[in-house]
Order: structure tokens, then C-alpha cells, then sequence
């Protein structure tokens, strides 16, 4: 029947698939994984028959193979298949590990400034037996890629975060902020700078992600384009520039060095809606008890800083 020829589809089936995309040949798939190239041919010819379809095209002589139109459909589920696969592993050393072992967590520039060194202090003292492993990004969805594909056990992120097997806890809402060149005239007014007279200055900005988009946006519907002048990863550049003269930025405020006397900071007043911070965890997987006490951890520590007057 249909539905039994599909049983004997083989994780290995798929593996050598994935081998044959990505080398463009039967003879360096078979070489990347150890096998023999009949060994790949082998498991290629039993995929198509469990498929019912052509999945490989060959070409034949010195040319490249490659996937058929089902080839590529079915490598990605190929590629989910192995992130599954990768999740459960991961699964089972957090149960083995129980409270001690690692935590894996992702992380970016701001969170590592302003939050992680409280965080860290606070969950270390409770949590002595549990070793703390960060991955840095300014890649938000490198690192959701990385908790989908188990190899981190939490992400912070922004909120909301993309379709995809993931639950997540708010942390807090880290409002935007005007930062301009110490003594201009847009510091020394006495109402809320609009949105175009804002979008009249050069604009240092940061590459670009979901929440740059959103402030970018924001600015163009005020009439004018936003002159983007320069765009940066790095908080501290952003912040030098603005400083130097070189342009203003809209940035969350925990990114920004308040003690920098070269530089002011005027309250937009939510003109620019906040930047929700997040942890994100993959739907699916155990969440070991090491883990769930860093949310818990992360929570109180993020109330702590909410409730700060600069934060506030």
C-alpha cells in the first residue's frame, strides 16, 4: 500500500539527499559521509522508489548534479527532520544533566550590557551547579535557528517572535529614545521633537532587523525619507558618531551610555513604540529545571530593572 512504502523511508535516505545538494555529486556526497559512491547511488535509487518520484537529475559526464523540483521539496523537510532530530538530543542531555550541566543561552549586545551581569550573579548564587554558556548575535533569527535546531536551550529576543515552534515569557519593554550631539537644538526644545523634524537630520542607524525596520518606517510616514548616513551593529559606534556630530539616532534605551556627556537624550514620549525583550524557548522540548529557574531569575531581575526611574 502507499502508506507502507513511506514506512521504510531511512534518516539515512535523507542524509545522503542532503549530501548530494550540497556537494553536486554522487562521489563527493559518498566522500563527505564515508560511504561508497554505490552506497549513495544505493540509497538515492531506494528514496525515489519509497517517493514514487525522480528526485535526482544525472546529468551524467563532469556536470553538476542536482535536485529535481520533489528533490528540493523534500530536503526541507529533510532539514526540519534533522532540527527535530538535534532538539531531541539535546532533550535527552538536559534530563540526563537534571539541575547541573549547561544551559546554552543566546544573547545580544544590549541584554549582555544591561541585563545578563544581575542576571547571572542572581542565578549563579542559587544555581551553583549549573554552567552558563552564552552565544552572541545581532542576528535575532541565527539565534532562533539555533534554539530550533537544539543548540540553545534559550534565546533573548524581541517580541513577537516569528511562526515557528517557539513559546516565549515578556521580560520587559525598553522604551525608544531620541540620542543627539550634545547641545542640539532638538535637546533644548520644549515639547516632543514630531517625527519629521526628527527625519531632517542625518540619521546614524543600526543594521537593519524587525524593531530598525519599525523605526524607519515610523519616520518615513512622517512625509520625508529618513537619510541614513551610517548603520552599525555596535552600540558604542552608534553612540560615537551621534556624538561626534555626525547625525542622531533613534535607539532603545538599553543601549544607550547615559553617563556620555557628549551626547542627550530626549524622552519621544512613545511617539516610537518600545522594544518588548523576550526569552524564547523551542515549543516542543523539555525544559529541563535549570532552565526554567533562569526564566524565573531573568523575570525578577528585569521587574527589578523596569521599575528603575531611567529605565522607567
Amino acid at each position: 500500500m502507499e502508506s507502507d512504502r513511506w514506512l521504510g523511508l531511512d534518516l539515512r535516505h535523507l542524509v545522503a539527499l542532503k549530501a548530494i545538494a550540497d556537494e553536486g555529486s554522487f562521489g563527493r556526497a559518498a566522500e563527505k559521509l564515508g560511504y561508497t559512491q554505490s552506497a549513495i547511488s544505493q540509497q538515492i535509487a531506494a528514496l525515489e522508489r519509497i517517493v514514487g518520484l525522480r528526485l535526482v537529475e544525472r546529468p551524467g559526464g563532469p556536470r553538476r548534479v542536482s535536485l529535481t523540483e520533489a528533490g528540493s521539496i523534500l530536503l526541507r523537510h529533510a532539514d526540519a527532520i534533522q532540527a527535530r532530530i538535534l532538539a531531541a538530543k539535546a532533550d535527552m542531555a538536559a534530563l540526563e544533566a537534571g539541575d547541573a550541566g549547561r544551559l546554552r543561552v543566546g544573547t545580544f549586545q544590549s541584554v549582555g550590557v544591561r541585563i545578563l551581569p544581575t542576571l547571572l550573579r542572581t542565578f549563579t548564587e542559587t544555581n551553583p551547579g549549573v554552567e552558563i554558556v552564552l552565544r552572541e548575535s545581532a542576528n535575532e533569527n541565527e539565534l532562533l535557528e539555533l534554539v530550533e535546531r537544539g543548540e540553545l536551550d534559550l534565546t533573548f529576543q524581541a517580541l513577537p517572535v516569528p511562526p515557528g515552534p517557539y513559546e516565549s515569557v515578556e521580560l520587559l519593554r525598553d522604551p525608544h529614545v531620541l540620542v543627539v550631539p550634545a547641545g542640539s537644538p532638538l535637546a533644548s526644545l520644549k515639547r516632543t521633537p514630531s517625527l519629521k523634524e526628527i527625519a531632517l537630520h542625518p540619521l546614524i542607524g543600526f543594521n537593519m532587523c524587525r524593531t530598525t525596520e519599525t523605526v524607519e518606517s515610523l519616520l518615513g510616514s512622517s512625509g520625508r525619507t529618513p537619510n541614513v548616513v551610517f548603520r552599525s551593529d555596535n552600540n558604542g559606534t552608534v553612540q560615537g558618531l551621534v556624538g561626534a556630530g555626525v547625525g542622531v539616532t533613534i535607539a532603545p534605551l538599553l543601549t544607550v551610555d547615559q553617563s556620555d556627556p557628549s551626547v542627550e537624550i530626549v524622552d519621544l514620549q512613545g511617539r516610537i513604540p518600545p522594544r518588548v525583550i523576550g526569552l524564547v524557548w523551542h515549543a516542543d522540548r523539555h525544559r529541563s529545571p535549570a532552565s526554567e529557574a533562569f526564566v524565573a531569575s531573568a523575570i525578577a531581575v528585569c521587574r527589578d530593572l523596569s521599575a528603575e526611574p531611567a529605565a522607567a
